[in-house]
């Protein structure tokens, strides 16, 4: 490719002296052609005019963006005049920002995959070109985030935001953290607790999430529909209601959130909870070489084992439809993506990839939380619901932790948490 370029080079300097003679190159020395020779040179050179392009992404990120961005300057330098600016605008604030002005905003930008039907729906996507490699390129989960309809609007970049079982080795063997019942016993047996926050609907989702009841949002894109409370499928309602009782009844059960669950650690209480990758380093610090992770157990309901599910979050790349250098863009958002800097985006932050051969890398391979969590990605599903969702399966997963204290009908309590997850917003 150099020599292709160097070629075209000296035969654009030659068709110059040859159609025009000295005078364009006494004229430049006036000033008097100023730029015309340049472009005239960059054109046969094949290296494009100034391309300006804006990306945003998190401030925390903004080191490593900034160094992706150099390297990617570097790789087409031959190529493109490239002008890159670095905007600070968060994964979260994304939607929100972009949707102000879509035609005014970024080239290129970081967003959660939560955000992706609605900026389809504004139509502030591009459609990505290579679908197909970019699909195989990554795990399926984050490539099936950034879909609609089959299409893929974005290039996935990490696949990190989920939970899974943390353990401690020296309490447990590869054996019996894959079964929720040994884990309570081995727990139970040594005075120890194991911890899961069920006053979460997005922790609570892990008991319903593998069988065969459903729950997602309409088309609608505000409510829910929901049969948690289903009478006539292989594993009813009142089923799951009942094997969570059982769990809960363990004296080794503990029903609290994160910031609990690390404490125990810390203190030597706990030796296993469900978590995510944030916690990581707090438990490797505690447990030192004991420290473990695997995917969910399975828990017994109705006279079965079923595998926990769990809620996955995905972070990708998309392209402004309305931008102008759509083609560049696309570069960039691949560029940033790439093995390479997914690799790069574990060691100096911490994030899962998405990509196959990146989470395979020796430095992914040795951190055993996103191990976890790329495991629980069989299991995982998108968190795709409406708001009306939270709020009454927290009263429903504190009743259950609580041992059902005053005695209620399950099926009752199911069409009551049902009934609040699918209400409507209209009626």
């Amino acid at each position: 490719m150099k020599r292709k370029r160097l070629g075209n080079l000296f035969l654009g300097i030659a068709s110059i002296f040859l159609i025009t003679g000295c005078g364009i190159l006494e004229k430049n020395m006036t000033g008097n052609m100023d730029g015309q020779i340049e472009e005239e040179i960059s054109e046969q050179d094949g290296l494009e005019g100034p391309v300006s392009l804006t990306l945003w992404g998190a401030e925390e990120d903004g080191q490593l963006l900034a160094r992706m961005v150099e390297d990617f300057k570097k790789e087409y330098a031959g190529q493109a005049e490239l002008d890159i600016t670095v905007e600070y605008v968060g994964e979260s604030q994304c939607k929100d920002k972009l949707l102000e002005d879509i035609e005014g905003g970024a080239d290129v930008f970081t967003f959660a995959d939560d955000q992706l039907r609605v900026l389809v729906a504004a139509g502030a996507l591009a459609e990505v070109e290579d679908a197909e490699g970019i699909r195989e390129r990554n795990i399926e989960g984050a490539s099936e985030a950034a879909s609609v309809n089959g299409k893929l609007y974005a290039w996935p970049m990490t696949a990190d935001n989920g939970y899974f079982l943390y353990y401690n080795k020296a309490y447990f063997s590869e054996e019996d953290v894959k079964s929720l019942d040994a884990i309570l016993q081995r727990a139970q047996e040594a005075g120890k607790l194991v911890t899961m926050e069920w006053t979460s609907g997005w922790y609570l989702y892990s008991f319903f999430g593998c069988t065969d009841m459903e729950l997602g949002m309409n088309e609608d894109g505000v409510s829910n529909y929901c049969n948690w409370n289903a009478v006539d499928t292989a594993i009813k309602g009142t089923d799951v209601a009942q094997a969570m009782l059982d769990i809960s009844s363990s004296p080794a059960f503990w029903n609290t959130p994160d910031g609990e669950f690390v404490k125990g650690v810390e203190n030597g209480s706990v030796i296993a909870g469900v978590s995510g990758v944030w916690n990581a380093n707090a438990v490797e610090a505690a447990w030192g070489n004991n420290y473990g992770a695997v995917r969910l157990p399975t828990y017994t309901c109705a006279g079965k084992q079923v595998q926990m599910a769990s809620f996955a979050g995905y972070k990708m790349l998309g392209v402004n439809a309305y931008s102008e250098n759509r083609e560049w863009a696309g570069r960039l958002a691949e560029w940033i993506t790439n093995e390479s800097n997914q690799t790069l985006r574990f060691v100096e932050r911490g994030q899962g990839p998405s990509n196959v051969k990146a989470a395979d890398s020796p430095e992914v391979a040795d951190s055993p939380a996103i191990q976890a969590i790329l495991m629980q990605s069989e299991f995982a599903s998108l968190q795709y619901i409406g708001g009306n969702y939270w709020e009454p399966v927290q009263i429903f997963g504190q009743t259950m932790a609580d041992g059902n204290p005053q005695g209620e009908n399950l099926q009752e309590l199911l069409d009551t948490m049902v009934e609040g997850i699918t209400l409507s917003y209209h009626s």
